[in-house]
């Protein structure tokens, strides 16, 4: 049996003022071409589909279109579990209307008798799949709420419930079918990148509190599909194949210059799988760029590319944004570097907010915000102030 392994598309995300819907679809056509290619039997996406909970009408079109396109004519089944960004409600509402695709949307985490493993006869065979969506701090699991299965830290729930599933799968999959576990959590020693820029995880889902050992992924399984990291990378410590098939595009650019991919995946009941790499071509490339505006001026090869800019001044330079976008037309974010003195450390607590803001641009840009911004930072500040009250 044959199995591709894609996962956090984050359909719907933007890169500062880039909207990358485009971008996105084209990925996903291109990993409908490699299923399609390689004679792919089954497809598992291991969450975040979107990157909002309610995600736009348009990303929301796209990724559902792209579900479509992977399963065919419907004989090759797609599983999808749910992410951090994604909506377990939402899943669980439009899977029924899914299911005839051959597209199984799991939101919430079930018991393995009540959804929790779909059992899938293919052509290729009979797959088990354990889905376990991202299981949130503090969310209590029905089917584990008995004091002596359900206590302890986050890593320790999740393990129990890896191996509540693995148990499961055991017994009912035997050397007649092939056993996957689908997960998106975040495995102590999974390398994050190391740019020092923003990446496109989620920070609040990325500590210690959402880390699980090493040790919580049981060696009785034919593969484990995971989500939730994005770059590509097997799956620390684990004893049988386990991968995180990493994001689709680039998303920030922490993730600048990591080769995104597909993983391919042979497996045998009863065997472990064989794993194998197909890299993905499709979208714009991000680059960190730092030097002088007469180095950077000149490079032809950065044209083509969303841009993070370090200009390196003798001071403040007024109008190098303006400047900068001009030159680069996928320029992302630009700042002048030079040395400056540090604010004083005073409290803030009774400045207003958009001076507070004000001063930080002046801090980061070494120039006075617009004053268009400033009115925007108003409105925005306006909108949140009345949804809260």
């Amino acid at each position: 049996m044959r199995i591709l392994h894609t996962s956090d598309w984050h359909v719907g995300k933007r890169l500062g003022r880039y909207n990358r819907i485009a971008e996105t679809g084209q990925a996903i056509d291109e990993v409908a071409a490699i299923a399609d290619a390689e004679k792919v039997d089954l497809v598992i996406h291991s969450g975040d589909l979107f990157d909002r909970p309610v995600p736009p009408m348009e990303a929301l079109q796209v990724g559902l279109s792209g579900l479509v396109e992977l399963a065919g004519d419907g004989s090759r089944p797609v599983v999808v579990v749910a992410g951090n960004h994604d909506s377990a409600q939402l899943f669980e509402a439009l899977g029924p209307f899914l299911s005839g695709w051959g597209i199984h949307l799991v939101g919430d985490i079930k018991d393995p008798t009540s959804g929790g493993v779909l059992q899938l006869d293919i052509g290729a065979g009979r797959a088990l799949v354990a889905c376990l969506p991202f299981l949130r701090e503090g969310r209590v699991v029905d089917f584990m709420a008995d004091a002596d299965r359900w206590y302890g830290q986050y890593a320790e729930r999740v393990r129990r419930l890896v191996e509540t599933y693995a148990e499961f799968l055991v017994a009912e999959a035997g050397t007649e079918a092939v056993s996957v576990l689908a997960a998106h959590f975040m495995v102590t020693g999974a390398r994050v990148g190391g740019h020092g820029a923003p990446r496109g995880e989620r920070e609040l889902h990325m500590g210690e509190a959402y880390a699980v050992a090493e040790g919580a992924i049981p060696p009785s399984l034919s593969y484990v599909a995971m989500g939730h990291i994005h770059a590509p990378q097997p799956v620390p410590g684990a004893n049988v194949p386990a991968e995180y098939a990493g994001s689709l595009l680039e998303l920030d650019f922490g993730e600048a210059g990591e080769q995104k991919r597909v993983v391919i995946v042979d497996a045998e009941p009863g065997q472990p799988a064989r794993v194998r790499t197909v890299p993905l071509t499709s979208g714009r490339r991000l680059t960190q760029v730092a030097g002088s505006w007469d180095e950077i001026v000149v490079r032809t090869d950065l044209d083509e590319v969303y841009l993070d800019l370090k200009v390196k001044t003798a001071g403040p330079e007024p109008g190098l944004d303006a400047l900068a976008r001009d030159r680069f037309p996928y320029l992302v974010k630009v700042a002048a570097v030079y040395e400056r003195d540090e604010p004083a450390q005073g409290s803030r607590g009774q400045l207003p907010w958009e001076d507070v803001y004000a001063e930080y641009y002046q801090h980061e840009r070494g120039e006075e915000p617009p004053a268009e911004l400033l009115e925007a930072f108003r409105q925005v500040q306006d909108e949140v102030l009345h949804a809260s009250s």
